[in-house]
């Protein structure tokens, strides 16, 4: 079986780097900056300058990108140029109705699609130990289950574009709870009292938890660097107002995270960390929430 990884940013070069060290396989690896190719390299990758040679060459392709358009390209080039039986495994955030036309197009062709969508940011793609919810037909999951394995933690949740839909009842929860976090912080500042035991008094509670205890600390020291973009979540949020437009169903805290989001966006800072979201309640209340070290 002959693998490759394309897209290896922020998030795909920690996962195609765990699974080279997890699986003990050749991994073909290809991005569009040469520094990432590199650093792959390094670890023991194979990396090519061209893509042409994933598609012309694997069983198994790998694939964490950008966009919609970057995404169909992909996935369109996979199938034309592959052969009946191969496995295309979009770990991309892809909105349920494009996984389902891709899904036909590969399905036609007698392959497979995936949709395989992350949840946990830069530290688990780095610990491998990210949250894989995949969907599409169970048979070509057990097979490339074990790969999936040495990037994080795969669970099977249902037919296609089953993943895509759980990666936005994720991101819809998450967009919430970030909002909530940089509007209690930003009050608490405005109050008067002090962010970092409010953090230590509160991180325990029901308030607390993996994402709190990863953000907070962010937010009081102004450390903005993305572990993952306001721009990625936006991206999610924007496929979860489709898609409930689809349902012809109202989400109206998904509006309200929305509203951030697109200020962020107006205002310059998308493409900073989520918790930077603190930014526009800083603005609303006229207060500075943190400082640097």
């Amino acid at each position: 079986m002959k693998i490759g990884f394309l897209g290896m940013g922020v998030m795909g070069l920690p996962m195609a780097k765990n699974l080279l060290k997890n699986s003990g396989r050749e991994i073909l690896g290809y991005d569009v900056v040469e520094k990432q190719r590199v650093s792959f390299a390094q670890a023991g990758g194979t990396a090519v300058s061209d893509p042409m040679e994933i598609y012309n060459t694997c069983d198994v392709i790998m694939q964490i990108l950008p966009t919609h358009a970057i995404i169909r390209d992909s996935v369109e080039k996979a199938v034309k140029y592959g052969k009946p039986g191969r496995i295309i495994v979009d770990l991309s955030s892809t909105a349920p109705d494009i996984i389902q036309e891709l899904y036909a197009l590969a399905k036609d062709a007698g392959m497979f699609l995936l949709d395989s969508p992350i949840s946990g940011g830069n530290p688990m793609a780095i610990a491998g130990t990210l949250a894989i919810m995949t969907g599409g037909d169970k048979e070509a999951f057990q097979q490339v289950k074990p790969l999936l394995e040495c990037m994080g933690n795969p669970v099977y949740v249902g037919g296609p574009a089953s993943g895509s839909v759980t990666k936005l009842v994720n991101n819809m929860i998450a967009g919430a709870y970030l909002v909530a976090m940089a509007e209690g912080y930003a009050f608490a500042a405005k109050a008067g009292i002090d962010l970092q035991t409010t953090f230590e008094a509160t991180r325990g509670g029901f308030a607390g938890g993996p994402l709190y205890d990863n953000k907070i600390p962010k937010l009081i020291h102004r450390d903005y660097e993305p572990g993952a973009r306001v721009a990625v979540h936006r991206k999610d949020i924007l496929n979860a107002k489709h898609y409930a437009h689809h349902l012809g169903v109202d989400t109206p805290m998904t509006d309200v995270v929305l509203q951030v989001m697109d200020w962020m966006n107006d205002n310059g800072h998308i493409d900073e960390d989520q918790i930077a979201m603190v930014k526009y309640y800083e603005d609303k209340m006229n207060v500075h929430t943190g400082s640097k070290d």
